[in-house]
């Protein structure tokens, strides 16, 4: 099967359908579980735009039996890292119907979708801000020129020497630093290094897998990491939740668990608010990851999406709204209301297992679901048995994530340990 031969392989185009035109790479459980669904709630056909049709096809082929409603769905394939295909491709379907939207929950094709979304005169995000969020260069850059903080920083060419750079060669380099891909995601060849020799080194070997690759070096932030998630229309700007997360031993930085916090706390969030102001960032979900050191919130990074690894979707069912078709509304046009209604009395504890070893998975729990005790236990693994792996130092490494949500913050810590005892995960070299 050609790339072509995918088009419409989910369904006809309908004439009469609200269309909305989805960029993506890898499928995601955001996708899949989250915005799809909700599309098909809001009576959108969807047309997904992706360089990675074929994954995509499974990914829904699976979903589907488990119950889960997806819209009429075209899938294109399309090179989404170019805008200007991106563009193409959207006005060469013009007898699928205009575009009502132009949406994606990937980091990597913010500005795409929101350059797009502009083209053809539909809301969308600031290709501007977009753009701020994504490359952390610029992000700093532009924190510091509206004042609001600044870090040190410097950025690396693809094989420039770090000895040769004048901010990396002059005294005053403040290592322990942070060296990281300019567009990376996920923790992928995030590491801290301890002086010039280690700066180089890991350098070298970032590039043998990144060789067109701009890193980033910068100031080492400690304390404790805390999350501020968002959603905005442009013109109200909501605070949905906050989450205080637990990262790896040095030097990587791989999210271990995430607690949610019983409100954003002050006066961090009102900092946080007023540095994604500053960076233009407003329409939509965003999520935002900052360290708190005493009264003072410093920005690690701002994803431009919502918040991923299954968050979003528990976060859907413990603020008891639908988070999902609020975001595609806002790249309807429609506005968000004044008050979202959504609960304050829930609490979740997102446990990632994590491989600990390269080799191959030989004995692992299965996807289980169960209510005890007011705590619901949701395990899902993410890594089949039988698979053999490196080990990556990113997220993925994680063989499984553990949702336990409830009401009572003690009981869940309990019932995460009970869990996490009862069940062993096996890794044969």
């Amino acid at each position: 099967m050609n790339e072509n031969d995918l088009d419409g392989a989910f369904g006809l185009p309908a004439e009469t359908a609200t269309r909305l035109h989805l960029l993506a790479l890898n499928p995601t459980d955001s996708v899949t579980e989250g915005f799809l669904p909700a599309a098909a709630r809001l009576g959108l056909a969807v047309t997904l735009l992706t360089d990675q049709p074929d994954a995509h096809r499974s990914a829904y082929e699976r979903h589907a039996p488990a119950g889960g409603a997806l819209p009429e769905l075209d899938i294109a394939y399309c090179d989404v890292r170019d805008f200007r295909e991106v563009i193409g491709r959207i006005s060469a379907q013009a007898p699928a119907g205009r575009p009502a939207a132009i949406f994606t929950n990937s980091d990597h094709l913010q500005v795409q979708a929101a350059l797009a979304a502009d083209y053809f005169g539909l809301p969308g995000k600031d290709w501007r801000a977009a753009l701020r969020t994504k490359n952390k260069a610029e992000l700093r850059r532009s924190l510091a020129d509206a004042g609001v903080d600044t870090l040190w920083c410097a950025e690396l060419a693809p094989g420039q020497d770090p000895a040769d750079h004048p901010r990396l060669a002059a005294p005053g380099v403040p290592y322990p630093c942070v060296l990281k891909p300019r567009e990376g995601v996920a923790s992928e060849d995030v590491v801290l290094v301890a002086d010039a020799d280690e700066l180089a080194e890991r350098c070298r070997e970032i590039r043998a897998r990144r060789p067109e690759a701009y890193l980033v070096v910068e100031e080492f932030l400690e304390g404790t990491l805390q999350t501020l998630e968002t959603i905005g229309d442009g013109r109200t700007l909501h605070t949905l939740a906050a989450f205080r997360t637990d990262i790896s031993p040095p030097p990587y930085f791989i999210e271990e668990r995430l607690e949610l916090l019983p409100a954003p706390p002050e006066p961090h969030t009102g900092q946080v608010l007023a540095q994604l102001r500053a960076l233009g960032v407003g329409f939509g979900a965003c999520h935002t990851e900052y360290v708190v050191q005493g009264d003072r919130a410093r920005l690690i990074e701002v994803n431009y999406r919502a918040i991923g690894d299954q968050c979003d979707l528990v976060l859907a069912e413990l603020l008891a709204i639908p988070l999902f078709e609020h975001i595609l509304r806002t790249h309807l046009g429609e506005p968000l209301p004044a008050d979202l209604g959504a609960r304050t009395d829930g609490r979740v504890r997102m446990e990632y297992v994590m491989a600990d070893r390269a080799g191959r998975l030989t004995g692992a729990p299965a996807a289980s679901v169960g209510e005890r005790d007011g705590v619901r236990l949701d395990y899902r693994p993410l890594r089949a048995i039988g698979e053999e792996h490196p080990l990556y130092g990113t997220n993925r490494d994680f063989l499984g994530v553990l949702r336990a949500t409830g009401t009572d913050q003690r009981r869940i810590d309990q019932a995460v340990a009970g869990f996490l005892a009862a069940n062993q995960w096996v890794i044969a070299p």
